[in-house]
């Protein structure tokens, strides 16, 4: 790639990372708000997954054929580092919770506006290994509703492609998404967290 393309994308990656970064400020300022007084705290940047991956055994034959140094679970981090999470203090239950903030085609723009893959990273959270980690960790076992909680801001919230592609994923899940659309408010992002996900957390 030519010096003069990677300055371009360097540049798009810098705006890419402030515009999710002042997402994130957005939704903790929201749900600080909402939940001052209850029995309800957010976690900015949780550290409940941050060492799932070093604890995994692999076979001895695996280990043969790979870079095998000693690893050390006190200071070693490969794990998962949700953006957020809100915990019940009573029960213990807790939702992990992703900002995906990416651009999208709407009005006057091209399709090709809708490029990024912010939202393909979530992806992850369906793995069964992931999925069986959250839920554990969570203590949501309820198969009405998944251990974790997508918000997503930005063009892709109004994107018809996206749309119909996230909804597509989440399939019968779909109360774990919520497009926060630039007309909405911080009320309607903490209604939905109380209308769809709060009641699997109170027993």
């Amino acid at each position: 790639m030519a010096k003069k393309e990677l300055a371009v994308r360097d540049n798009w990656q810098t705006k890419s990372g402030v515009k999710a970064s002042n997402a994130e400020k957005n939704l903790y300022k929201a749900f600080k708000k909402h939940l001052k007084g209850t029995e309800y705290i957010l976690h900015e940047k949780p550290k409940h997954l941050k060492n799932l991956y070093a604890q995994v055994q692999l076979p001895d034959y695996v280990l043969s054929q790979i870079y095998n140094p000693s690893i050390s679970l006190e200071t070693t981090q490969w794990g998962v580092s949700p953006d957020f999470a809100i915990e019940n203090i009573r029960t213990g239950k807790i939702p992990f919770g992703e900002i995906k903030r990416q651009d999208g085609w709407v009005e006057g723009k091209d399709p090709s506006a809708g490029r990024g893959n912010a939202h393909e990273r979530l992806c992850k959270l369906f793995t069964p290994g992931l999925l069986k980690a959250y839920r554990e960790i969570s203590q949501i076992h309820s198969t009405n509703i998944l251990p974790f909680w997508v918000v997503f801001l930005g063009d892709i919230t109004r994107d018809p492609k996206r749309n119909r592609e996230i909804a597509f994923w989440f399939d019968e899940y779909n109360k774990n998404f919520f497009m926060w659309r630039p007309n909405m408010t911080d009320k309607d992002l903490t209604d939905h967290f109380d209308k769809y996900l709060k009641q699997y957390l109170e027993v």
